[in-house]
C-alpha cells in the first residue's frame, strides 16, 4: 500500500536512475493546500504502483500559485509502463477533487553531482530550493564542466554557505539545462547567502560561457507518499 511521510527524499540514492520533476499551478494557497490533499488521498487509495517508484513528494511554492512534484524511479522505462496503467486514473480523481489545474511543465533527468550532507549533519530542510540554469544549444555539452566550477566555488566557501545542507544538480534529457535541487536550514539562511558580497569563484559560474538564463524558486515541502 502507500502511506504518508514528512521526511524528504534521499536524492542521491544512487537507485534513482530517472527523476521526474514537474510543476502545477493552481493559482491560489487555498487550492494548493486542497491539491496536496487531493494527490495524497488518491494514492493513499491505492496499492503502490512499483517497486521501481521509490518516492514521490509535494512541495508548496511560496509564490502561492504553484506546486512541485518530485518522483524518482529507477527507470525511465518503469515510468512510462506506469503511464500506461495507473496515471490517469489517478489524474482523474485528483482533477474532479481539484478543476481548472494546470500542468505546466515535467521535465526528465539524470542526477549528476552532489554536494552532500556532512556526516553527522541532522538539520532537516526548511526550504527547497530550485534554480534552473539553461544554456546556448552549442554549450550544452559543457553543463557537467559548469556544475563542476559551481561545487569547487562551495568547496571554497563554506562559511558563506553554512545554511545550505545539500545540493543536487541534475542534467535535463533534452540536453538544454541543469536543475539544481537546494536543501536550505531556512528561507533566512538562503537569503543570507544570495545577499553577501561576490567572489572571483562566484563570478566564474555566473558568467560561464553559453549560460543564458537562470531561474529560482522557492517551496516547502508537503508530503512524501511511499510504499507501505
Amino acid at each position: 500500500m502507500t502511506r504518508r511521510t514528512e521526511t524528504h527524499p534521499d536524492v542521491a540514492d544512487p537507485r534513482a536512475g530517472a527523476p521526474l520533476f514537474s510543476t502545477w499551478r493552481v493559482g491560489t494557497p487555498e487550492r494548493q493546500a486542497r491539491t496536496v490533499e487531493a494527490v495524497a488521498h488518491t494514492w493513499e487509495r491505492r496499492p503502490w504502483p512499483t517497486a521501481d517508484l521509490l518516492g514521490y513528494h509535494l512541495y508548496t511554492g511560496h509564490d502561492g500559485s504553484t506546486l512541485l512534484h518530485h518522483s524518482r524511479w529507477t527507470t525511465e522505462q518503469a515510468f512510462e509502463a506506469f503511464v500506461k496503467t495507473h496515471r490517469q486514473e489517478r489524474v482523474d480523481e485528483i482533477d474532479t477533487a481539484v478543476p481548472g489545474i494546470e500542468r505546466v511543465a515535467l521535465d526528465r533527468y539524470r542526477r549528476h553531482r552532489s554536494r552532500e550532507r556532512a556526516a553527522g549533519d541532522v538539520r532537516v530542510p526548511g526550504m527547497i530550493a530550485t534554480v534552473r540554469i539553461d544554456f546556448e544549444p552549442e554549450a550544452a555539452g559543457r553543463r557537467a564542466d559548469w556544475v563542476d566550477v559551481v561545487l569547487k566555488a562551495l568547496a571554497d566557501d563554506p562559511h558563506g554557505h553554512r545554511g545550505l545542507i545539500a545540493a543536487h544538480f541534475h542534467l535535463s534529457a533534452d540536453g538544454a539545462h541543469v536543475l539544481n535541487y537546494a536543501e536550505w536550514e531556512s528561507g533566512r539562511a538562503y537569503e543570507e547567502a544570495m545577499a553577501a558580497p561576490s567572489s572571483p569563484e562566484w563570478e566564474r559560474v555566473r558568467t560561464y560561457p553559453g549560460l543564458t538564463k537562470v531561474t529560482g524558486s522557492r517551496y516547502t515541502h508537503a508530503v512524501g507518499l511511499v510504499p507501505e
